[in-house]
């Protein structure tokens, strides 16, 4: 069973980064249009599984289609908007989208599961992908596509690293770092990331251009979405082991604890377009940073001084009202300061490094073995550190309207 949901993530994320050079070169649209479909086959033949195995190379091939598509919905998003409160409301439903399919998808999937079985889960996105694709035939245009050759080197070595790193991580959060696979894994990683950075060096082709460390106003972002989910995943994970172990909650009932993170996630992202559009990504992205160090703070002072639920609720909602504010002006920023011919190179380094981050965060905070109290103070730690590297990058603040307001 722990296979299937890994196998999903291992394919994901080792090619998350190729997936992005690879839409660059067959076009966005196609991309997309390619891995939805991709996705949707995967999906039916999952629901048909007549063994384990069949169940998870379907769930493999799930995460390659989703790989290849994801980068590119970004690079579309980017591309058909103009800068400013435009693009500022597409990143904030991008960000809302992905929230929000997140937090559906587990009350949808539960309900499914219980009425019509497991297959279910897996022929429900048969129609939906199905959408999808036609949309995406009748509604988008194609890109202009690159005409450069495929960075073989690169693939390879980032493909081999994420693969690693996310594996290395994942299996660590239950066997701990000694465990001899976890040990081969970070250290084939370590190894391959080196490779990368020596292949990629001058390489007009990168898959992952080395441009965007070039600086910390530039890597800042990119480093910071690495963080900022681990501290997101090890909330959602800890809040869950208080709800049910401490406090008894079913399942259900736990959702329901979260309901007040998920719905002030809605209404700050709602505002968010404005916000940026008057103050900049980097301001409203900062503030919302900070709200999620505040936020986790607070709950780990709520576990050790409460076993009540109503404690938790505060906490909760600042951290959905934070991370409303977090996640499109980072997003955005991103996106806005990659380099030219580089936006399908920067969505995929994105994506990639928020499912690694998710990975490490878990197995950092639980490899720890601290009490509820003390792993929600470590994990203040990974948003703390994602402001400091978000901020430490910009001598002032760039609001979107600097150029037309004269401002800098």
């Amino acid at each position: 069973m722990s296979w299937v949901v890994t196998v999903y993530a291992l394919f994901f994320g080792s090619l998350i980064l190729l997936s992005g050079r690879i839409g660059a070169l067959v076009g966005a649209r196609r991309a997309l249009l390619t891995g939805a479909g991709v996705f949707v086959v995967a999906s039916l033949a999952g629901g048909l599984a007549s063994s384990p195995g069949m169940l998870i190379a379907a769930r493999a091939f799930q995460g390659a289609g989703a790989a290849l598509a994801a980068p590119s919905v970004l690079v579309l998003l980017t591309a058909i908007t103009k800068p400013g409160p435009q693009r500022a409301r597409a990143m904030a439903l991008f960000v809302l989208a992905t929230a929000s399919g997140a937090a559906v998808g587990l009350i949808i999937g539960g309900l499914l599961t219980g009425a019509f079985g497991w297959r279910s889960v897996m022929f429900v996105n048969v129609p939906i992908g199905v959408a999808i694709i036609a949309g995406g035939m009748f509604f988008l245009q194609e890109l202009p596509r690159q005409s450069q050759k495929l960075d073989a080197g690169g693939a390879f070595t980032s493909t081999l690293a994420m693969a690693a790193a996310v594996y290395g991580f994942t299996v660590m959060a239950d066997e701990g770092v000694t465990h001899p696979p976890v040990m081969i894994a970070l250290s084939v990683a370590a190894v391959s990331l080196a490779a990368l950075i020596a292949v990629e060096r001058g390489n007009p082709a990168a898959v992952m251009p080395l441009s965007f460390f070039s600086s910390l106003r530039t890597a800042g972002p990119l480093l910071a979405m690495l963080l900022i989910p681990a501290g997101q995943v090890c909330y959602l994970y800890f809040t869950t082991l208080v709800t049910q172990q401490r406090l008894g909650y079913t399942p259900l009932q736990t959702g329901l604890v979260l309901m007040p993170y998920t719905l002030a996630l809605i209404l700050s992202n709602q505002l968010t377009p404005l916000l940026v559009t008057r103050h900049g990504e980097r301001l409203i992205g900062s503030v919302g940073i900070g709200g999620l160090t505040a936020g986790i703070t607070g709950m780990a002072w709520a576990v050790y001084d409460s076993t009540a639920v109503t404690a938790l609720i505060l906490p909760s909602i600042v951290l959905g009202i934070s991370a409303g504010l977090t996640f499109a002006p980072v997003t955005g920023m991103i996106m806005r300061q990659a380099p030219d011919g580089n936006s399908a190179a920067a969505a995929s380094l994105l994506q990639g490094l928020q499912q690694l981050g998710g990975a490490i965060g878990l197995s950092v905070v639980i490899g720890g073995g601290h009490s509820y109290t003390g792993a929600f103070l470590t994990t203040a730690l990974f948003p703390l550190i994602a402001l400091a590297l978000f901020t430490g990058g910009a001598l002032r603040i760039d609001p979107l309207t600097a150029t037309s307001k004269g401002q800098s």
